[in-house]
C-alpha cells in the first residue's frame, strides 16, 4: 500500500479555486502520492472578524502536515487586516523564500532568453517585521530589525541550496554603504559563511546596482541571497524580465514547515472566467514535490509543462499570435499538460530531479558567541516638538540639565541641526536629542538605567513630550550606534 504524504491545501480567493483545481487535476494524473487536508484562509476569514485571515483550526492542520500548498488570497481594503503571508511566514518559521526565475524564450517573449536564476530572500526580519509607530502628528517610523542568527540561517541556506542544485555562484545584495550596522552585518556574515563553501563562487553588490543589473543583465546571476524588502522587490523584477510574473512559483521554507504558492495575486477581476494561467501555482507544486521527496513526479510534470509551452498551447496572459499555436483557458491548459505526461521538451532542456538528492535543507542560526562587554553610555531622546521651537532654544534648556548625561547633538531625520548647523529651514517637529556620558566618543564612561530615568524626568518637568528613548551602548569598546549625518 502506497503511503500518501499529507498536505494542507488552501484554495485561496479570486482565481485561486480555479487554478488550484487545475493543478490538482495534473497532480492526480501524474499519480502524486498526496493526501489533502483542506483549510479556508483569506478574504472570507478576514470578513468574519479574524484580522490575520487564518482561523485556529487551520493552524492545527499545518502542525499536523507541515506542508501547505496555497492559492492566492485577497486582503480586504481598509486598516486592521494583517498580511496573511507575513503572519504565516513568521508564525511557522519560514525563514527562506525561494523564487526560481527562468526565461522560456522564444515561446514567452523576453529580451533576456538565458535567465536561470534563483532568489533566496530572508523572510522574517528587516522592515517586514511589521514594527511601526506613529511618533507625532507628522512623523512615522518603521523599524528595520536584523539579527545575527537570522542572517546566518538564510545565508547558509543559500549556499546549501547552491550546493544541492549544482549552482556555481551566490551573490549577496545589501545596502551596507548606507546602513552600515544592519546591512553591514548581513554582508560580513555572508563573507564569513562563504569561506565554508570554497567550491562555490561568491560576490557582493550594492542592491541598487544589483537591481539594475537584474533588469539589464540577468543572465550574469545564478543564486542571489538578500534581505527581506530587497528580495521582495527584485523577485518581481526578475520574474517580469524573464517574461511573466504569472509563471513563477514560490517556496517558503523553514526547518520544520514549508509553504508553496504562486507569486501573483488573486486577480479577482478575472475570477470565474476560466482564463487564468495555473502555471505559477503548478511550478510551486513542483517545488513542493521535490521538497517532500517525490522527484520522479516533479520531473514528469515539469517536462510535460515545458512541452506544453513549446507546443504553443498558451493561456491568454502569454498568448502571442506569432508565437503561440492555440489560446486556451485554465482547464484546457491543465488538460494539455496531462496529455503530455511522459513526454519531454525538445527545445528546452529536459529536467531530471534525481531520487534521494534533495533532502530537506535545515539551517539554524549559530549559537551565541562569547558575549561582548556591553556598556550603557547614553540615550537618544526623541521629542514631539510640535511648536517648532528652534534647535538653539531647545539646546539652551537641555544644556542646563544637572545630570550625568550631557547633550551632544540634536538631529532631525538623522541630520544634525545643533550645534553649528548650516541648515536654513530644518524640520523641527520631530527631533532626537542625544545625551552621552562624555562629549567626545573616546571618553565615554558607563552610566546606569537610573541615569536615563532621571533624564526622562527632567524632560517631563519641562513639559517636553518624549515619544521614545533609545539607549546607547558600546560593545567591546565599539559604538553600538551610528553618528548623525554631519556630526
Amino acid at each position: 500500500m502506497t503511503i500518501k504524504t499529507p498536505i494542507t491545501l488552501a484554495y485561496g480567493d479570486g482565481i485561486g479555486p480555479e487554478i488550484m483545481g487545475a493543478v490538482l487535476k495534473i497532480l492526480d494524473a501524474a499519480q502524486a502520492t498526496l493526501q489533502f487536508d483542506v483549510i479556508e484562509v483569506g478574504e472570507k476569514i478576514y470578513l468574519q472578524g479574524e484580522s490575520s485571515g487564518i482561523p485556529d483550526s487551520a493552524w492545527q492542520s499545518l502542525k499536523r502536515t507541515r506542508v501547505l500548498l496555497k492559492g492566492p488570497i485577497t486582503t480586504p481594503q481598509g486598516s486592521g487586516y494583517k498580511s496573511l503571508n507575513v503572519t504565516m511566514r513568521k508564525t511557522l518559521g519560514l525563514f527562506a523564500n525561494v523564487r526560481p526565475c527562468i526565461s522560456y524564450a522564444p515561446y514567452v517573449p523576453t529580451k533576456f532568453p538565458h535567465i536561470n536564476l534563483v532568489i533566496i530572500r530572508e523572510n522574517e526580519e528587516d522592515t517586514y517585521a511589521g514594527i511601526e509607530h506613529r511618533e507625532t502628528d507628522e512623523a512615522y517610523e518603521c523599524l528595520k530589525l536584523i539579527t545575527r542568527p537570522g542572517c546566518e540561517q538564510i545565508i547558509r541556506y543559500a549556499f546549501e541550496y547552491a550546493q544541492k542544485f549544482n549552482r556555481k555562484r551566490v551573490t549577496c545584495l545589501s545596502k551596507d554603504n548606507i546602513m552600515k550596522m544592519t546591512d553591514g552585518l548581513f554582508h560580513r556574515i555572508f563573507n564569513e559563511i562563504a569561506q565554508e563553501y570554497p567550491q562555490i563562487e561568491h560576490n557582493h553588490l550594492i542592491v541598487d546596482i544589483g537591481t539594475a543589473l537584474i533588469a539589464t543583465h540577468p543572465e550574469r546571476f545564478d543564486v542571489i541571497v538578500t534581505l527581506n524588502l530587497y528580495g521582495d522587490i527584485i523577485s518581481d523584477v526578475a520574474a517580469q524580465v524573464a517574461g511573466s510574473v504569472g509563471l513563477a512559483g514560490s517556496a517558503n521554507i523553514g526547518n520544520h514547515m514549508a509553504m508553496f504558492e504562486a507569486i501573483h495575486g488573486s486577480a479577482p477581476d478575472i475570477a470565474g472566467k476560466n482564463i487564468a494561467n495555473p502555471s505559477g501555482l503548478l511550478n510551486a507544486a513542483i517545488q513542493m514535490l521535490i521538497h517532500i521527496n517525490q522527484p520522479k513526479t516533479a520531473t514528469a510534470i515539469e517536462n510535460a509543462w515545458l512541452k506544453t509551452i513549446e507546443d504553443g498551447i498558451h493561456t491568454a496572459d502569454i498568448y502571442a499570435p506569432n508565437l503561440s499555436q492555440q489560446k486556451v483557458g485554465t482547464n484546457a491548459f491543465a488538460q494539455a499538460v496531462i496529455d503530455r505526461l511522459g513526454q519531454e521538451p525538445t527545445h528546452f532542456p529536459k529536467v531530471y530531479y534525481e531520487p534521494g538528492s534533495y533532502a530537506k535543507i535545515q539551517c539554524y542560526g549559530g549559537k551565541p558567541a562569547v558575549r561582548s562587554k556591553k556598556l550603557l553610555v547614553g540615550a537618544d531622546v526623541f521629542i514631539d516638538n510640535s511648536d517648532d521651537i528652534p534647535a538653539e532654544e531647545l539646546a539652551k534648556q537641555f544644556l542646563a540639565f544637572d545630570n550625568t548625561l550631557k547633550l551632544v547633538v540634536i538631529t532631525s531625520r538623522g541630520l544634525k541641526i545643533w550645534p553649528n548647523s548650516t541648515i536654513e529651514e530644518p524640520y523641527l517637529r520631530y527631533c532626537c536629542c542625544r545625551f552621552q556620558s562624555a562629549r567626545t566618543l573616546d571618553q565615554l564612561t558607563p552610566i546606569t538605567q537610573a541615569d536615563v530615568i532621571k533624564l526622562y524626568n527632567k524632560f517631563n518637568n519641562l513639559n517636553v513630550e518624549v515619544t521614545k528613548i533609545a539607549n546607547l551602548y558600546t560593545y567591546d569598546g565599539q559604538l553600538g550606534f551610528t553618528l548623525a549625518q554631519g556630526q
